[in-house]
């Protein structure tokens, strides 16, 4: 059974210290195998923060490319043997993917982490971004591809990967989340953040007439075929105790539950199997 979680950090600092709690007690009451974190602070690493507080975990980082690698990036956090990590460039807006080879008993597992192309609207640049992605998984291997894909689930990137793999969520509950995108986190004051609520109100009131404030599900963890999604579910969900506006991220979470079985009688193929010592 292979227990993964993917949440965006969010890289900005402002309440790291009141909302890093929160993010520290679901990862030990969920005690995933891999934590799949975008967004996460170059600066500050809170990655890294994170593993040491949790213990036990290897931390891979993925830097974003050229200036922006000194902002932010990717990490993959894992309690599993790593038999080989590697970083695919992405284009636009710097963005990224890393893949680890994980393994599990006597399975190998591809995970890969990514954070696409940030657009409103269905952008051609994000499709290509998924097409990458694709094609940057073997087949057959057993394989999870998780984090922030920046598109809701109509859109051709989600389609194209839809073609080929599973939303563990979707599997689970026959729709994708109501949204994982944004939380009621305060932002705090400054020009940034006042722009960032102005546009997602007109985002919103664009997009629907129901609401304010644009919502959208923009987080998935997605499967290969063969692999049996046990559980998946929102995580990273509630506010603290003593503050309502205060939440892990802006983002909610994914955790899920996987399993792989060989068929009886079916014959393992050699990569799947641990190196041979």
């Amino acid at each position: 059974m292979l227990k993964i979680v993917t949440l965006n950090l969010l890289n900005d600092l402002r309440y790291w210290d009141e909302r890093s709690p929160l993010i520290l007690a679901v990862l030990r009451r969920l005690s995933p195998d891999v934590i799949a974190l975008q967004e996460v602070s170059a600066p500050h690493n809170n990655a890294a923060w994170l593993a040491h507080q949790l213990q036990g975990y290897t931390i891979l980082l993925a830097p974003k490319n050229r200036h922006h690698a000194r902002i932010e990036g990717l990490a993959i956090l894992t309690r599993l043997p790593v038999e080989e990590h590697s970083i695919l460039p992405l284009a636009g807006q710097s963005r990224i993917a890393q893949r680890a080879i994980l393994r599990l008993g006597s399975i190998r597992w591809i995970v890969i982490n990514t954070h696409l192309f940030w657009s409103p609207f269905d952008d051609p640049v994000r499709i290509r971004q998924a097409q990458r992605l694709v094609d940057w998984v073997p087949n057959e291997l057993p394989a999870v591809i998780c984090g922030d894909f920046n598109a809701l689930p109509h859109y051709r990137a989600i389609h194209l990967l839809k073609k080929r793999f599973r939303s563990a969520y979707q599997v689970v509950h026959g729709r994708e989340p109501d949204y994982t995108f944004p939380t009621l986190l305060k932002r705090g004051p400054g020009m940034r953040h006042m722009a960032r609520n102005t546009t997602l109100r007109l985002i919103g009131k664009a997009a629907s007439s129901a609401g304010p404030t644009w919502r959208a599900t923009l987080d998935f963890i997605f499967v290969s075929q063969g692999v049996r999604v046990m559980d998946c579910r929102v995580e990273f969900d509630q506010p603290s105790q003593d503050d309502p506006q205060i939440y892990p991220s802006d983002h909610l979470g994914l955790f899920a539950m996987l399993d792989y079985i060989i068929s009886p009688g079916r014959e393992i193929p050699e990569y799947l199997l641990p190196p041979h010592p």
